[in-house]
């Protein structure tokens, strides 16, 4: 596996994102699969895993702490803090609090879940709006300089975010999502980060599967998948998204490789800085995955994607309101 810089790490061009295997997309795999499937990564090469105190309200860190403990050496484990699940008569609810507190019971209850005693990469995952970014960024350089923490990230937030928070620690990754499908990092922050020196993380790079080509009845998705709530994915709106991929598929073929790979491919010759971080729960779609390390893009098949599948071709909004009020990203203008 091709390596890339990330903070003081060499990690993995390719990383994975654990969250598919406790949260978000309906019926999550059992914790044997999730097992089977982390450690097929780590022997795929995979050496930066990500996950989050909110994936699943901690299964999801204690799988994966669980796990790659014995391997614990040969990985960057990234996890993120500021977004979690918070206990309410009715049930669990996801919060975002970005107070010093809060950031640090997050982390130490991260820590525990993980069995480490430091995270190698801390994101704060989404700016609490209510708390200067300086005041969140601060509580996590006291993490760092605790030695609970190695480096610092931020998850969707603007360029312009970035730089406040940069200015009070060094920031060592920005986490957004990024595919062809969706292009607002190439509005400011994919930019700034390549000049700040600051690793870039892509997050659901096949656009949540769209970019698989596997994805064709939207109607069936279980009641607890998140994407039944993003406008892009409604069945009238999604339908006229697909049909940008027959000649996808054919470049796909043309350039010799799957659909999925085809998507990460491009995604890797963004920069050099750019690391994306695919999530999956099968064995089969993740030696897919790994295997568009080994795909190299001609120019003009680049050129021919970008005129494609770009924010202009594509229909629906990736949030809904909701949603979108909860990042900092910056947006398209109509």
């Amino acid at each position: 596996m091709q390596q890339r810089r990330l903070g003081p790490f060499s990690v993995s061009a390719i990383g994975l994102g654990c969250m598919n295997l406790s949260h978000a997309y309906g019926v999550p795999p059992s914790a044997e699969q999730g097992e089977r499937l982390l450690l097929q990564a780590l022997d795929g090469g995979v050496t930066l895993f990500d996950t989050a105190a909110l994936y699943g309200f901690g299964a999801n860190e204690e799988l994966v702490g669980r796990v790659l403990k014995p391997h614990r050496s040969r990985i960057t484990l990234a996890s993120k803090g500021g977004m979690a699940g918070v206990a309410f008569p009715d049930g669990i609810k996801r919060v975002i609090d970005g107070r010093p507190e809060a950031i640090r019971r997050n982390c130490e209850d991260s820590l525990r879940r993980l069995g480490t005693e430091v995270i190698d990469l801390y994101y704060l995952h989404r700016w609490d709006k209510r708390v200067p970014i300086e005041e969140s960024v601060g509580a996590m350089a006291e993490l760092v300089r605790e030695g609970k923490v190695r480096a610092l990230g931020l998850s969707e937030v603007s360029a312009s975010t970035l730089r406040r928070a940069h200015a009070v620690h060094p920031i060592a990754a920005l986490q957004t999502e990024y595919s062809l499908w969706t292009r607002n990092p190439e509005i400011a922050v994919l930019a700034a980060c390549r000049e700040l020196g600051i690793a870039f993380v892509a997050f659901s790079p096949l656009a949540r599967a769209f970019l698989t080509g596997t994805l064709r009845d939207v109607s069936a998705f279980d009641a607890k998948d998140i994407r039944r709530a993003m406008p892009r994915f409604a069945p009238d709106t999604y339908a006229t998204n697909l049909k940008l991929l027959a000649d996808y598929g054919a470049l796909a073929a043309e350039a010799g490789c799957s659909m999925a790979q085809l998507a990460l491919a491009w995604l890797l010759a963004r920069g050099e800085h750019v690391i994306p971080i695919p999530g999956t729960t099968r064995a089969d779609h993740l030696a897919e995955d790994l295997g568009a390390a080994a795909v190299s893009l001609a120019p003009e098949v680049i050129g021919q994607l970008d005129a494609l599948i770009n924010q202009h071709t594509v229909v629906g909004e990736r949030y809904n309101p909701a949603g979108q009020a909860d990042v900092d990203t910056e947006q398209f203008t109509p």
